[in-house]
């Protein structure tokens, strides 16, 4: 799944000619001078960026120590420079500044807060209550592109004027999110990109960082978190297309089937480890929205699991550490059509998603 939202950005994104990102600094010398994104050690998830009041508020664990974080990403405006670096440390006992200077001189300066995280935390926004309005013209999941915790493909397929995920208004103020599987048209179809699959997950999608030698560099899956939850519960509504079809056309003979799956990771020196896989793929026709628990299965997957639900490149957390220890990242998918890696699945197919939420005992 996380190949195909890859590969349809880029695919999508060669039919027509890439025109330079607006940047912050579009006339002259930018007077921008914003924290766009800070992680540092231990945080249990996004930070909350709040351009207006100059605050970044991090989430971390109890028990950690505040004095000892350490600043592991930070991103400003276009030609903005901070007084901090990466790996410096930050004592978040405390209130701490951070004095950003942007590209024409002008100061700006951050405040940095910490809060005990949760326990038990949840999926920011799992409900899709809201929606934000992008320079676009089109709705992503979320507050505001600078606090959200979800992505879509929808960078890429809205360039063919196609959205492929998008809010679905439930009535009484109630929204969800709703993914179709689109059929691209015949020229998109000659780059290799016949259609493209609604999906929604956890990351971002930064059109930045597109390189056609590096399409993963364009995708960051996945978002702090400190949680073991038992089980994945949300409510969903799946409709598959008439035609099942692989990338050159070809009718298949079995359904197109939906993939709904969450994974709790371990990412640290670089390396990183499964701890536990909760996944459901299917074809079957559910036009109500009904309630779904998935539970999670800690540790490395037997041979009575499908091959699908393996990690691919990584390892599983030991044996005898994945009873206790906690997962640093989380990474969610949903997807109208599983197959869609290969570009395969049927145009039409149609998934609704509502209230994620992470059960615990």
């Amino acid at each position: 799944m996380k190949n195909y939202i890859i590969k349809i950005a880029i695919a999508i994104l060669s039919i027509v000619s890439i025109q330079s990102c607006i940047k912050e600094d579009h006339f002259g010398l930018s007077k921008y001078g914003n924290i766009k994104d800070l992680v540092v050690s231990n945080q249990a998830s996004n930070a909350k960026i709040d351009s207006d009041g100059l605050k970044v508020t991090v989430e971390i664990p109890g028990g950690v120590d505040l004095s000892e974080i350490n600043i592991q990403s930070l991103e400003l405006s276009s030609f903005a420079s901070s007084d901090k670096q990466v790996g410096d440390a930050l004592d978040l006992n405390t209130p701490q500044t951070i004095l950003i200077t942007a590209e024409d001189g002008s100061v700006h300066t951050w405040t940095v807060l910490s809060y005990v995280a949760s326990v038990t935390p949840q999926l920011n926004n799992g409900d899709f209550s809201l929606w934000y309005k992008t320079a676009s013209n089109y709705y992503e999941p979320g507050e505001s592109a600078s606090n959200t915790i979800w992505g879509t493909g929808n960078q890429g397929t809205q360039i063919l004027n196609k959205l492929a995920t998008i809010p679905e208004d439930l009535g009484a103020d109630n929204l969800a999110a709703k993914m179709i599987t689109l059929d691209n048209g015949k020229l998109a179809g000659t780059f290799g990109a016949p259609i493209s699959a609604g999906s929604i997950f956890t990351g971002v999608f930064n059109p930045d960082n597109i390189d056609p030698s590096n399409p993963q560099a364009a995708i960051e899956f996945g978002i702090p978190f400190v949680g073991r939850p038992e089980k994945l519960r949300l409510k969903y509504a799946y409709v598959p297309g008439d035609e099942n079809k692989d990338k050159p056309g070809n009718m298949l003979d079995y359904p197109d089937a939906c993939d709904i799956y969450a994974l709790l990771e371990i990412r640290l020196g670089g390396k990183t480890e499964r701890l536990a896989t909760a996944w459901v793929r299917s074809s079957e026709t559910q036009e109500a929205l009904t309630t779904l628990e998935i539970p999670f299965i800690y540790g490395e997957l037997d041979n009575s699991y499908p091959n699908y639900m393996r990690p691919l490149g990584q390892n599983f957390v030991g044996a005898d550490s994945a009873s206790f220890v906690l997962p640093t990242h989380i990474t969610f998918v949903a997807s109208s059509s599983y197959d869609g890696a290969n570009f395969a699945g049927a145009i039409g197919s149609v998934l609704i998603i509502d209230d994620v939420e992470m059960v615990y005992e």
